[in-house]
């Protein structure tokens, strides 16, 4: 087989054909990585892989997470790097992790760690619906004034899960909210990161967790950070990829945000395989974030 990769959107994503991830030689993933930090967003076509296998392919990027959470109903019980967002249900209860996503985010910027990339490996897809969209955070940097960058770069913003905790809790166990607020306090980052790789500057804000700037109350952020997820997420910097069945995603959270449509009914299977590399350390933690 020979590899190809075509651009998919002119913001970001690129479709990889012609490579079995189970059996990939060395400069395939040279060439596999050197891609993705172009485009950003890399999607495989008809992977057919086992769960060693999807895991040896994640552990190419870096150290594998373990146990999302702590939470052990959606964490294969043998591979713990593997967590599932489905919406079967689990021990005859509804998912809890059907609705995840619905807001644009990066995954884990409320912790110390935030994640480097975030892979979804499809096994079941709604015949209509179950999109996911990303968006481009180099362009929404750039594309700001030069003034306004200058005023960014020397902010810091709090990162604060319990943002969407809050919006959990019409189905998410209280016990469970609690155990997770308490794991996961704020924590501040830059505004603007620059990636370690490409050497860009990308924004680092997501209207699911992103409160406050450091040093400003809630009230006197709010305007400027509004303007800023609105302005992140306007349709030139995105890509809507619509799954298929045997696709492996995966994509950069430094550089990226992404949203999960609730364009589907629950009643249709969406059910994905969940892995994630994690970062190198980044901010600090916040004790007084409810400015």
């Amino acid at each position: 087989m020979t590899m190809t990769i075509r651009k998919l959107s002119n913001a970001l994503g690129a479709e990889v054909t012609g490579v079995d991830l189970a059996r990939l030689g060395g400069a395939d993933f040279e060439r596999i990585e050197q891609a993705w930090h172009e485009h950003l967003m890399l999607v495989f076509r008809d992977q057919q892989l086992d769960h060693p296998q999807y895991i040896a392919f994640g552990r190419r990027f870096g150290e594998l997470e373990r146990y999302l959470h702590g939470n052990q109903d959606y964490t294969h019980p043998d591979y713990p790097e593997l967590y599932f967002l489905t919406n079967h249900e689990v021990n005859g209860k509804p998912s809890e992790t059907q609705d995840v996503g619905r807001e644009w985010h990066t995954d884990q910027s409320y912790t110390l760690r935030p994640l480097k990339a975030t892979m979804l490996y499809c096994r079941e897809i709604p015949e209509h619906g179950g999109d996911t969209i990303l968006t481009n955070m180099y362009l929404a940097y750039e594309r700001l004034s030069p003034r306004l960058r200058e005023v960014l770069e020397g902010l810091e913003a709090v990162h604060d899960f319990s943002l969407r905790l809050d919006k959990l809790s019409t189905y998410l166990d209280p016990a469970k909210i609690a155990a997770r607020r308490a794991k996961a306090p704020p924590v501040a980052h830059p505004v603007v990161r620059v990636h370690p790789q490409t050497g860009r500057k990308a924004l680092f804000v997501s209207e699911a967790v992103t409160s406050h700037f450091v040093g400003m109350t809630r009230a006197e952020s709010a305007g400027l950070l509004h303007y800023l997820f609105q302005h992140s997420v306007q349709p030139e910097f995105t890509y809507r990829h619509r799954w298929r069945v045997n696709d492996v995603a995966i994509w950069d959270n430094r550089c990226t945000l992404h949203f999960a449509l609730k364009d589907f009914e629950h009643t249709s299977p969406r059910h994905m395989v969940r892995m994630a590399v994690l970062g190198t350390p980044l901010g600090y933690a916040v004790e007084n974030a409810s400015v």
